[in-house]
């Protein structure tokens, strides 16, 4: 008699031959899988790769925009610092005429000479500054600092020292 739970060779050979295919079929399941994420990966990649660049071209163009209205209002305020510092060199000239006479008598008319020279030189250092634009005044900065570097150094200093006075309220 034949024991009917002995395993016979063809039981388990059909038991193998169905985990052979069972573990194939997940093999291969789970192949297609890693091929769909590795689509979906690359997908979501290309999509944040050209959002990015949006973004990042979108920034560019905005900076771009900052800079351009910047150099614009310094273009302006550049103007407008010229035509007031030619408007206080006028005033200062005008203040030494009106008391040219002053010194005439208190001092004497040497002194009295010295400041209408200078009182004339100065409207003609304003005359100057209306004339000139901003790129020549630029230009005449520039080749003053490099005949003088010493010079222009020290004035730099002297006016960062009296800039930092004023701020500072003393």
């Amino acid at each position: 008699m034949v024991d009917p739970t002995a395993p016979t060779g063809t039981g388990t050979d059909a038991a193998k031959n169905h985990f052979t295919k069972a573990v194939e079929e997940a093999k291969a399941g789970a192949q297609a899988l890693a091929g769909d994420y590795r689509d979906k990966i690359t997908q979501a990649k290309d999509e944040w790769t050209s959002e990015a660049k949006v973004k990042s071209e979108e920034a560019r163009d905005k900076a771009n925009s900052f800079a351009a209205d910047a150099k614009v209002k310094a273009a302006e305020y550049a103007v407008e610092g010229k035509a007031k510092t030619s408007q206080a060199i006028v005033g200062l000239s005008k203040l030494i005429d009106d008391n040219v006479v002053l010194l005439d008598e208190k001092v004497g008319p040497k002194y009295g000479e010295y400041a209408r020279g200078a009182s004339q030189s100065l409207k003609d250092t304003a005359t100057k500054l209306d004339e000139k634009s901003l790129e020549d005044l630029s230009e005449d900065a520039r080749e003053f600092v490099r005949q003088s570097p010493g010079l222009a150094i020290g004035l730099a200093a002297a006016a960062g020292y009296l800039v930092a006075r004023v701020f500072r309220g003393k």
